[in-house]
C-alpha cells in the first residue's frame, strides 16, 4: 500500500471534561456531556460556533449504554448556531475517537470545509461494573470470543501477556511498573479520574490486599476505568489556522502523520497470524511506521512524549516495543532504564493514560490527540513535558482489531 500525505491539518484547541464524575448521579444525560464538552472545546479554541463547517462525534456504545442512537443529531443541539450543520457519527470500539478525527481530516484534505469538531464521547457509569464489562463485550466477536466469558477484555488481554511470554518472557515486576507509573502520573492530572485515590507503592502487587486477581495475569490495577467524560478538538486547515492564529495569538499544533490499520477480528486469528514474526500484532506496528513515515520522522527518538492505549498493562507494554523504543520483547528495558517516566527522555502517558486519567470509550483517542495538543503547545500544567515540540498517539480498538497512530507538532 503506497502511502499518500494531505496537507496539515491544525489543532486549535480543545477540552476534556473532569473524568472523576459520575453525569448520571449529577442527574444529567448523554445530551448535557456532549452540549457541555463542545462549549468548552468552541471556548478553548477562540472559536464560534457558528464558525464550525462539519461535525463528528466519535462513540463506541450509546445504545447499549443509555439507549440513545443518532448521536449527530444531539451534537447539533449543542449550540442553536448549530443548526443545518453536517454531522456524521463514527464507531471502531475503543478507537471511535480517533477514526472520528481521520474523517474530519478527510473533510479539510479535500478542502470540503475549512473547520471541523470533533466530539468523542461516552456515558457508562450508569450501572454495575459488570454491566458494562457486558456491554463492552461487543467489541468483540460474538459470540465466538464472548460465550462464557464474565471479565472478556480482562481475559483477552492477559491472552496478549500470555503470547508474549511464549515469544519473548515477560515478568510480572514490569507490568506493576507500568500501572504504578500511570496511576502517579495521574496525580498531576486535574481531570483524572484517580487523582485523589490513595495508592502506596505495594498496591499494585499481585499479593496486595486491594489488588485481587481480575483475570489471568491481570489484577485490578493493571485495568483502565470505566468512566463518564468527553473530549473534544477543533480542527483547520491552515488557511483557516492561520487566520486564526495572527487573529488570536494562540500557540497551535499540526497532525503532521497518521496510520490506520484494521487486523482480523478475533485475538486468536491475530495471534496465529503473527506466528513466527518479531512483533505480536505487526498490523499494530504498520500503523506506527505508517504515522512516521507521514510525518518524516524516522523513529521514536524524534518524540518528546507519548499519549498510548493502556487499556491494560498488556497493553501498553506491547505500545512500546511497537513504537521502537526496545527492540521487539524488550520493552522491559525502557521500564527499568527510567527512559518512560515522567522525568525521562520519552514519557509514556503523562497524563495518567486510561488506567490512571481514565477511559470514557468513545472519548479516548480525541483525548490523548488533545493531550498531545496540550503538551507540544505548553499547555498541559502540572504533567507538561518540558520542552516538548513533538508527541504520538496510539488508540486501539477491540483486541487490537483497529489501531490509529498520530504525530502532533508544535506549529512555527
Amino acid at each position: 500500500m503506497s502511502l499518500r500525505k494531505g496537507p496539515p491539518v491544525f489543532i486549535l484547541g480543545g477540552f476534556q471534561t473532569d473524568y472523576a464524575r459520575n453525569v448520571t448521579r449529577e442527574g444529567k444525560t448523554l445530551a448535557d456531556l456532549m452540549a457541555e464538552t463542545t462549549q468548552g472545546a468552541l471556548h478553548a479554541a477562540g472559536v464560534a460556533a457558528s464558525e464550525i463547517e462539519v461535525g463528528h462525534v466519535g462513540n463506541f456504545a450509546a445504545e447499549l449504554f443509555v439507549g440513545q442512537g443518532h448521536l449527530g443529531g444531539l451534537l447539533v443541539e449543542a449550540d442553536p448556531a448549530f443548526a443545518g450543520l453536517p454531522t456524521s457519527r463514527h464507531e471502531a470500539a475503543c478507537a471511535s475517537g480517533s477514526v472520528a478525527v481521520l474523517a474530519a481530516m478527510a473533510d479539510l484534505e479535500a478542502d470540503r470545509y475549512d473547520v471541523a469538531l470533533v466530539l468523542g464521547v461516552e456515558l457508562m457509569r450508569n450501572g454495575t461494573g459488570v454491566e458494562a464489562a457486558a456491554k463492552l463485550a461487543a467489541a468483540a466477536w460474538v459470540p465466538r470470543e464472548t460465550e462464557g466469558l464474565t471479565h472478556l477484555w480482562p481475559e483477552m488481554f492477559s491472552q496478549v501477556g500470555d503470547a508474549y511470554e511464549r515469544r519473548h518472557g515477560l515478568r510480572r515486576e514490569h507490568l506493576a511498573a507500568i500501572a504504578r507509573s500511570n496511576f502517579a502520573n495521574a496525580r498531576r492530572n486535574p481531570n483524572a479520574q484517580t487523582r485523589r485515590w490513595a495508592l502506596g507503592p505495594d498496591s499494585f502487587d499481585a499479593g496486595a490486599p486491594d489488588n485481587p486477581r481480575v483475570a489471568g495475569r491481570l489484577h485490578k490495577y493493571d485495568c483502565s476505568q470505566v468512566t463518564d467524560g468527553g473530549a473534544a478538538v477543533v480542527l483547520a486547515s491552515g488557511r483557516f489556522a492561520r487566520e486564526h492564529a495572527a487573529r488570536t495569538g494562540q500557540p497551535l499544533s499540526a497532525i503532521t502523520g497518521f496510520g490506520h490499520r484494521t487486523a482480523r477480528m478475533a485475538l486468536a486469528d491475530k495471534l496465529a497470524d503473527s506466528r513466527g514474526d518479531a512483533y505480536v500484532f505487526p498490523h499494530l506496528r504498520r500503523a506506527i511506521t505508517d504515522a512516521f513515515a507521514r510525518a518524516g520522522v524516522e523513529g521514536p527518538a524524534a518524540l518528546d512524549a507519548i499519549e498510548t492505549h493502556d487499556c491494560f498493562t498488556t497493553t501498553q507494554y506491547l505500545a512500546i516495543d511497537h513504537f521502537g523504543i526496545t527492540a521487539p520483547g524488550e520493552s522491559w528495558r525502557a521500564i527499568e532504564d527510567g527512559t518512560l517516566a515522567f522525568g525521562g527522555k520519552l514519557p509514556m502517558n503523562p497524563s495518567g493514560g486510561l488506567m490512571g486519567l481514565g477511559h470514557p470509550v468513545g472519548a479516548s483517542g480525541v483525548r490523548m490527540l488533545l493531550d498531545a495538543h496540550k503538551q507540544v503547545t505548553g499547555a498541559a500544567g502540572d504533567y507538561q513535558v518540558i520542552g516538548a515540540r513533538r508527541a504520538a498517539t496510539l488508540n486501539l480498538g477491540g483486541s487490537a482489531t483497529t489501531t490509529v497512530c498520530f504525530v502532533v507538532e508544535r506549529s512555527p
